[in-house]
């Protein structure tokens, strides 16, 4: 079993940046992929990146890629999300989450998320 818990969410000006911060909490966190959702308004949730539970390799959204890095320290127990180059698209609830399982790509741990706006 695995607890995540988001925090940084907040209001950016298009072209800022913001940082999100998930603490996990659970022996069998290093074990699982990880990464992020979002989910826009009135939009499905949708993957935005995730990171290999050794850290090795990061993948992302084609929407994402470039602006977006992940990482993580499984001896705090720590996935951050660095959101550089925001846009308006960028707004919604964003998702930690653990135990990434592709096509389609879901995860078997959620956060409760957290709000992030992109003003343009």
């Amino acid at each position: 079993q695995v607890q995540l818990v988001e925090s940084g969410g907040g209001l950016v000006q298009a072209g800022g940046s913001l940082r999100l911060s998930c603490a996990a909490s659970g022996r069998a966190f290093s074990t699982y992929n990880v990464g992020w959702f979002r989910q826009p308004p009135g939009k499905e949730r949708d993957f935005v990146g995730g990171i290999t539970w050794s850290a090795g390799s990061a993948y992302y959204a084609d929407s994402v890629k470039g602006r977006f890095t992940i990482s993580r320290d499984n001896t705090k127990k720590t996935v951050d999300l660095q959101m550089n180059s925001l846009k308006a698209e960028d707004t919604g609830v964003y998702y930690c989450v653990a135990d990434i399982q592709g096509a389609p790509m879901t995860a078997r741990y959620w956060g409760q998320g957290t709000q992030v706006t992109v003003s343009s």
